[in-house]
């Protein structure tokens, strides 16, 4: 079982649940980040770390949420490994939140 980073993550790109992964299994794109299912061993760790609460784990993923399963792990086979904290985007804010962003990620 893996954890999934959903909708609320794009546009904000907070990335505090990085820095706590003891497996480095977060992958970066333009305005989204994702976990390699593969690769997460379920340790819970990055879940409270996220201000946007855009991580769950796959058993207790909002129905509405599914197709960031495979999102997330189509998406860690083509982006770089991102290991340290990073700045959010800067309009994170505003954009934290705001439903059904799928529209506005960027591959």
């Amino acid at each position: 079982m893996a954890f999934i980073v959903t909708d609320n993550c794009i546009k904000c790109k907070y990335t505090d649940c990085v820095e706590v992964c003891p497996v480095d299994c977060f992958y970066e794109g333009p305005n989204f980040l994702v976990i390699d299912p593969d690769e997460c061993i379920d340790c819970a760790l990055c879940e409270p770390e996220c201000p946007a609460e855009a991580i769950f784990s796959e058993d207790e993923l909002p129905a509405d949420q599914a197709e960031f399963v495979e999102i997330n792990a189509d998406l860690a086979g083509k982006w770089p490994n991102i290991t340290e904290k990073k700045d959010p985007l800067p309009d994170a804010a505003e954009w934290d939140g705001k439903p059904n962003k799928l529209q506005y990620l960027e591959k």
